[in-house]
């Protein structure tokens, strides 16, 4: 019997990940206790994620990791960023001393940190980079969406590698394997076997293996850090707790008499995709009408948020002094436009969540208006978050405009809310575990040398 390959094999089950990075000198004077532990974490490991909240200082870390890299490697090192984000990027890192360049075509490249949008990912030759950083990197959380595949093939072999969001797992903590697999962990197939069954009330969907629960989060905190607040990582909590947000609910009323089926007297619509599509084209009107009075109403910043184009334009021409970010400008114009309203120089904007909801600094407008709602959780959260973050001082009002009819899709946000607020918890508890690394080389560690037993050494 070939006895070291079978050590090899029953090494290469083990899950404790191993570090492919550096202890640095030293860290920038302006950086929070918290983030110095986190970034120092993620070069010791080379290969790790940060899952912090929002206005925890992300994108410092990001700045540092990819500042240190491209010192230890003689590389370039490149964030990427969602859209309008990268020039935020940018002064983040002058805001460290970082000298950082936004790239928009490969001859851009340069020696030190390189910031670009996820869209142009495709004109990225990876193999100049010795370290990437995925801002806002809930990117990945499709296992068949093409950007994930993109983004881990794409950077498979660049040897330092960090993700950092504040919602990993948005609606599943199934989600946590693309993270995994991006930094080469281990594939999200091989985690959903491990410590996942299949989840016999929804097709396709996985959920935690009751017995397993524990020991996921520890092998969860062996690759990453996460926080709620600063001192989750030994930090000081000081000045990082938010004044109260309010969510306050209208409901407007619809005509359930309007394309009754044969033989019934209500309209009784379901959560699909289609009945969803119909019922905001039928309450387009109402909830514009509510949406705008509420913006018109006050002369502070107003963030409006819509899902569909139709409510854009309808948004836009009924609040006069808005502008409009929408998906078909041009990224150039976008980007120019969101800095407009980051400035103080347009008092409403109305956009989406999923184009401006991720990593935009608006703590200057105190009043958002949803005038429509998805079942997306993140979106919501990350929305608010863009004013409910460090640096608010005043309390944040959300006013969440829905027709009657949508009171499911409402429950079905809260319900995601209470679970990532429980998965929260339970990353926390594991993390506290984490910050003593003995205690994971015990839990997951690979033994030197594997004893095998009698028969075996008998053969």
């Amino acid at each position: 019997m070939d006895y070291d390959a079978y050590r090899a094999f029953i090494a290469s089950k083990g899950t404790r990940t191993e570090k492919h990075g550096f202890t640095p000198d030293a860290m920038p004077d302006r950086m929070f206790a918290h983030q110095r532990a986190a970034a120092e974490y993620s070069l010791e490991k080379g290969r790790a994620a940060l899952f912090l909240d929002t206005g925890l200082g992300k994108s410092g870390c990001e700045a540092v990791f990819a500042d240190e890299t491209r010192r230890a490697t003689n590389r370039p090192s490149l964030i990427l960023t969602p859209l309008a984000v990268a020039k935020q990027m940018k002064r983040e890192c002058e805001a460290f001393g970082i000298e950082a360049r936004v790239i928009r075509e490969p001859e851009d490249v340069w020696s030190g940190v390189n910031i670009c949008n996820y869209e142009r990912l495709g004109k990225i030759d990876a193999a100049r980079f010795g370290a990437v950083v995925l801002d806002e990197s809930s990117i990945l959380k499709s296992f068949t969406g093409s950007t994930k595949r993109a983004l881990v093939e794409t950077f498979r072999d660049t040897p330092f590698r960090l993700a950092a969001t504040a919602t990993p797992a948005p609606n599943d903590h199934m989600e946590i394997g693309q993270h995994s697999e991006f930094l080469g962990v281990m594939p999200g197939p091989e985690m959903l076997s491990r410590w996942f069954v299949n989840d016999q009330t929804e097709m396709g969907k996985y959920r935690l293996k009751g017995h397993a629960t524990k020991k996921f989060w520890e092998w969860v905190a062996s690759w990453a850090r996460a926080a709620s607040l600063p001192s989750d990582l030994g930090g000081d909590d000081t000045g990082f707790i938010l004044p109260p947000v309010t969510h306050r609910l209208h409901t407007v009323g619809v005509d359930l008499t309007q394309d009754v089926d044969q033989g019934m007297l209500f309209r009784i619509p379901d959560n699909s995709a289609t009945s969803i599509h119909r019922e905001k084209q039928r309450t387009l009107a109402e909830r514009v009408a509510q949406a705008s009075e509420i913006a018109n109403g006050t002369t502070d910043a107003v963030i409006v948020w819509c899902e569909r184009d139709d409510e854009s334009a309808a948004l836009a021409k009924a609040i006069p002094d808005a502008i409009e970010v929408k998906g078909s400008m041009p990224a150039d114009k976008k980007e120019a436009a969101l800095e407009t309203f980051s400035f103080g120089d347009a008092r409403v904007i109305v956009t989406k969540p999923k184009l401006a909801g991720f990593g935009l600094n608006w703590q200057h407008a105190r009043t958002q208006v949803f005038a429509s709602l998805s079942h997306s959780y993140e979106q919501y959260y990350q929305a608010i978050r863009r004013s409910w973050r460090y640096g608010q001082t005043g309390q944040v009002m959300c006013h969440v405009v829905i027709a009657e009819t949508e009171h499911g899709i409402w429950r079905n946000v809260q319900r995601k809310a209470a679970d990532h607020d429980r998965m929260k918890r339970a990353m926390a508890a594991a993390m506290v575990g984490a910050q003593t690394e003995s205690g994971l080389r015990v839990a997951y560690g690979r033994a030197p040398e594997v004893i095998l037993p009698a028969f075996l050494r008998r053969a």
